[in-house]
């Protein structure tokens, strides 16, 4: 497509060309008198137009080098000017002053010689002179008036690009500014909670060990839920103050790293979190089926949110029911199901949280389909289709599955 639009400029200079040196050779070939030189001045004057977007100043030298030749030796006619009206109107449209002005005088004056013997008297000859330089004027002007229109152009579409990033940096600083004040608000209105949750709950399970006593496993859940709650906070403030770095796998939350304290959730951790939900009470069975491997780290970390965000609905919802999470590993998809036996009725479904809603978000910009919802035989069925994309290597274990 390239090719042809280069190529379109050149092919309609070549016809301008084809059709001056018709034109021309119609002249010289019509006039008594004319021999070889007078037909190849005028061949060689048209076929120069063939570089006046190009090389305009060329195209202005040989056209009208040739073109006085033509005119010194008969009256051609207006039609001699054409290719000197032409390259004029090239080289001022590129920027020429002088060497336009030049051709042009020496032009008229020549012609003007030329006409002089012979002629039906003066006022013909001036009235034919007056309208040579009207057209040279008028071809001057039209070309000022290209390049300023062409520079006003260019001009206006500098200006709508820098307006266009200027838009861009300034939405970009908001949302900085933005994920800065939400990482603020996170901070002041979690944080402190969740670290008196977490300090009171490991005193208390200090002063029951110190006593001799059974630690609670409710106890224990929430002494790990929140320190797990306390590194996950962490991670997401992090992401918020430095987005750069949320894919960075040397970066201690990125996705592509150990982590350490910081590191993301994933399927990894889903042993941890269903032990969890069993010391909170929650019967919980887990199935992996398919030959595990590691994930693209968006994907892993939907799946364990998923998993996470339905046994919570489970506890919340549907006390006294046991949970069947189900890991699905295909070649094209991860599939993750949730099955619980509570007392969900199909005829009343329930009307999506923000649990749910967050669910859906997820899966459709991992480009995935989410199922929620009763299950015939009552309770209630999570089930999440997320696509793997690109292949990834096969066959590294996922510790913590149960």
């Amino acid at each position: 497509m390239r090719s042809v639009e280069g190529w379109r400029p050149l092919a309609q200079d070549g016809l301008l060309a084809a059709v001056m040196a018709a034109l021309l050779s119609a002249v010289v070939l019509g006039t008594p008198g004319t021999g070889a030189v007078d037909l190849a001045a005028a061949l060689a004057g048209s076929l120069a137009l063939v570089a006046w977007r190009r090389a305009p100043l060329v195209s202005l030298l040989v056209g009208t080098a040739c073109m006085l030749v033509v005119t010194a030796r008969f009256q051609a006619g207006p039609p001699a000017s054409f290719p000197v009206l032409v390259s004029v109107f090239a080289t001022v449209r590129a920027g020429h002053r002088l060497a336009p002005a030049l051709a042009s005088v020496v032009f008229l004056g020549v012609d003007l010689a030329a006409n002089l013997p012979g002629s039906d008297g003066p006022v013909q000859v001036l009235q034919d002179a007056s309208l040579l330089v009207g057209w040279f004027v008028a071809a001057g002007v039209a070309a000022t008036v290209t390049r300023h229109r062409q520079a006003y152009l260019e001009e206006a579409e500098r200006r709508a690009a820098e307006a266009e990033r200027t838009r861009e940096e300034a939405a970009l600083r908001r949302a900085g500014e933005e994920r800065l004040r939400i990482a603020r608000e996170l901070h002041d209105s979690l944080t402190h909670s969740i670290s008196i949750i977490k300090v009171q709950a490991g005193v208390a399970v200090h002063l029951a060990r110190k006593r001799g006593e059974d630690v609670p496993p409710a106890l224990l859940a929430i002494q790990e839920a929140s320190g797990d709650a306390m590194r996950e906070l962490r991670a997401t403030l992090e992401v918020l103050r430095d987005p750069g770095h949320s894919d960075d796998p040397d970066h201690p939350g990125g996705s592509g790293g150990s982590g350490g304290e910081v590191a993301a959730s994933g399927l990894d951790r889903l042993g941890g979190l269903v032990e969890r939900a069993r010391s909170a009470g929650l019967p919980v069975t887990v199935t992996i089926s398919g030959t595990r491997r590691e994930l693209p780290p968006e994907v892993d970390r939907a799946a364990y949110r998923i998993v996470q965000e339905a046994l919570t609905n489970v506890s919340r919802h549907a006390g006294g029911a046991a949970a069947v999470v189900r890991v699905g590993y295909a070649d094209e998809e991860l599939v993750v199901q949730i099955d619980d036996d509570g007392g969900a009725d199909p005829a009343a479904p329930p009307v999506p949280g923000t649990g749910l809603l967050g669910m859906r978000e997820r899966v459709t910009a991992l480009g995935g389909r989410l199922r929620a919802a009763p299950r015939p035989g009552g309770g209630f069925t999570v089930r999440a289709e997320l696509p793997l994309g690109e292949p990834v290597r096969a066959g590294l274990p996922l510790g913590g599955a149960s």
